[in-house]
């Protein structure tokens, strides 16, 4: 059987798969990690894992990009969220995570940049850094990076709930679609 690499209406393509469960493998990396900071505080697990946050981070802003994009250019061919409250509600909740999934790192990136510091990811310097810092650039992610990180963990836990009931209240195949 050929792999179907395109959304066709009935069920998610490969492609679209392949970015949903990277993103959330990636998603859950970086929640863990500030959860073992929180936990924990300064130790050297919390070393390790907070010392992969910006570079996760750019990746997911680099994927949820791609994913934007892959998804406007199957947007003909994608499965329905279906009509009604349900149907408009699953629009809202995938549009709040894809939404929060942009803004997250962004705020995290322009911060970056605002602090005259270098980035470096996979070892690539992305930002040369060497100036002073900028504080228009550094407070909106100061100020709500944090906060709405963790509005993204309630929206992805509401997904996955979501998720829960189709498969076990409502005994649809919305699952499947994404499973494959």
């Amino acid at each position: 059987m050929a792999t179907q690499w395109r959304d066709d209406g009935f069920r998610y393509g490969a492609v679209t798969r392949g970015l949903h469960w990277v993103m959330a493998l990636l998603l859950a990396w970086q929640f863990a990690g500030m959860a073992v900071k929180e936990i924990v505080g300064k130790a050297p697990i919390t070393a390790f894992w907070v010392g992969t946050h910006k570079g996760i981070g750019v990746i997911l802003l680099t994927l949820i990009v791609v994913r934007a994009l892959w998804g406007l250019y199957n947007m003909k061919t994608r499965p329905a969220h279906g009509g009604g409250f349900w149907g408009l509600a699953a629009k809202l909740g995938h549009l709040a995570l894809y939404a929060l999934i942009l803004i997250v790192p962004a705020l995290a990136l322009l911060r970056q940049y605002g602090s005259g510091k270098p980035l470096d990811v996979l070892g690539v310097r992305l930002i040369e850094g060497g100036w002073a810092e900028v504080p228009w650039m550094t407070a909106p992610a100061n100020a709500a990076h944090g906060l709405l990180a963790w509005l993204l963990l309630a929206a992805i836990a509401g997904h996955i709930l979501m998720v829960l009931v189709h498969r076990f209240i409502w005994k649809d195949d919305t699952v499947g679609r994404m499973v494959g």
